[in-house]
């Protein structure tokens, strides 16, 4: 963030300033008073159950040089109507200021946070690189990370949720891309949307944001975001396994952690890379990550030395743990839709064949925001688990229940599928029936709270395991 006084600041909000001591502000936004940047501002968001009006003191005596805040509360602070308003213009305004910084705007149903994290390593080989912290990429996660920036920073990379029509075009406002990236347009919040063509609409916006000198990365293997090229003046650059992709994805492999190697081409480049992460998926995001890369100057070799290096960075998604009695541990559990369940699955099982004698359990929950399709994307997920021959199904929580149910119907006997209520019922389940060598997934929607109980399972120390069935 460029320095600013706090005259200065609240001339760009359109804000009136208090208790004005001579501060200027130096550090970045933030909204937790726990974590105080020093010299920042704390933005008081008025939340559903916490007013941050009520931590704006606590957040300059930890070190916060101003608030900007809708009401007194007797400390340094710009004063506004709608504080998140304000921060989207100020960041709006700090990022017009870094002349030579390059904006990757990056959307998708499934696998922006895992991407993301992929281009920005990528990236941060070639320059100072500041990136969405884990999934923020919402009206506030968004212009926190874009107000991170300063003028050594030369990429950022930014994940752009939405959920509704307008939500990227607004992002986008905010900060106008370089580089729109486009993954694929699925069934997740398909009940906000209402139809996968709706959400295709809003991804679209993503492109659409881009100056005639930009690059729409986009995948030629999904058809709605293929179709998007359209949708622009810019330079549209495509990834896949299609042969007319620009960057094409070939001979995926899996070794028997799960772990993708693929060759990646580009014109008369080719470069073979073998990834540190979980799930063949991950082959689709670093061929996505390389397009990006490659749109912004960089070259394959580089590229696809540093996708190999690359780790993952945002928790519950794939993280892989071992557990001293051998119980393996994949917590995947911060998000979910179809898709990503199906890739999870697919990955788990993957694991399984490359590991004889383990057996594969899978511990699934609801995927929230599927609308009408809910019952119908549940029961296909139970399904697929059979005929992946995932040897034992947990299902957690009444919205779940057709997970089940579909396992059952596929052809699940005795207590290959089994059904509890909860998460704690769970965590005794799994206490109870773990072995050394099990194999276990975690995956459901965030709210659903599966990675505590793949934390828990993690802690123990597997006194109970070994009671099967």
């Amino acid at each position: 963030m460029t320095p600013l006084s706090l005259t200065d600041l609240a001339a760009v909000v359109g804000g009136t300033v208090v208790h004005d001591s001579g501060v200027t502000v130096t550090g970045p936004a933030f909204v937790d008073s726990r974590v105080a940047e020093r010299d920042g501002l704390f933005v008081a968001v008025v939340g559903g159950r916490v007013d941050g009006h009520d931590y704006a003191r606590a957040a300059v005596s930890s070190g916060a040089a101003a608030v900007l805040a809708s009401r007194d509360t007797g400390v340094p602070a710009v004063l506004v109507d709608d504080p998140v308003a304000a921060l989207a213009a100020l960041a709006r305004h700090s990022l017009a200021q870094l002349s030579g910084l390059r904006v990757v705007a990056l959307t998708g149903s499934q696998g922006k946070t895992s991407t993301k994290d992929l281009v920005a390593q990528v990236l941060a080989t070639a320059g100072r690189t500041v990136a969405t912290f884990g999934s923020f990429n919402n009206e506030l996660g968004l212009p926190l990370t874009v107000l991170r920036a300063d003028t050594a920073t030369q990429f950022l990379v930014l994940e752009m949720g939405a959920r509704h029509v307008g939500d990227l075009r607004a992002s986008c406002t905010i900060a106008p891309p370089d580089v729109s990236v486009v993954l694929n347009v699925g069934k997740a919040h398909i009940g906000e949307f209402g139809s996968q063509a709706r959400i295709a609409e809003a991804k679209g916006e993503i492109v659409e944001a881009l100056h005639e000198d930009g690059v729409a990365v986009l995948n030629l293997d999904d058809p709605l975001v293929a179709a998007m090229s359209a949708r622009t003046t810019a330079r549209v650059q495509t990834f896949g396994s299609a042969v007319a992709a620009d960057v094409r994805l070939e001979d995926v492999a899996l070794d028997d952690l799960g772990r993708p190697s693929f060759t990646l081409r580009a014109g008369a480049d080719q470069e073979r890379v073998s990834l540190g992460l979980v799930g063949e998926h991950h082959a689709a995001n670093a061929a996505a990550a390389a397009a990006t890369a490659l749109a912004l100057g960089l070259r394959l070799d580089p590229v696809a030395e540093a996708l190999a290096s690359a780790t993952a960075t945002s928790r519950g998604r794939m993280e892989v743990a071992e557990r001293a009695d051998g119980v393996t541990v994949i917590d995947d559990a911060y998000n979910a839709n179809p898709d990503s369940v199906r890739a999870a699955l697919k990955a788990l099982a993957a694991i399984g064949r490359g590991r004889p004698g383990s057996r594969t359990v899978a511990v699934l929950g609801e995927m929230r925001e599927l609308g009408e399709s809910a019952l119908e994307e549940h029961d296909a997920v139970g399904r697929l688990a059979v005929r992946l021959d995932i040897q034992q199904l947990l299902v957690v929580g009444a919205a779940a229940r057709p997970i089940h149910l579909g396992a059952s119907l596929e052809g699940s006997w005795g207590h290959e599928s089994v059904f509890v209520e909860d998460t704690e019922a769970a965590t005794d389940w799994l206490r109870r029936h773990l072995a050394p060598g099990d194999v276990v997934l975690f995956k459901a929607s965030n709210a659903v709270q599966l990675s505590r109980v793949a934390q828990a399972v993690l802690a123990d120390d597997g006194a109970g395991a070994g009671r099967r069935g």
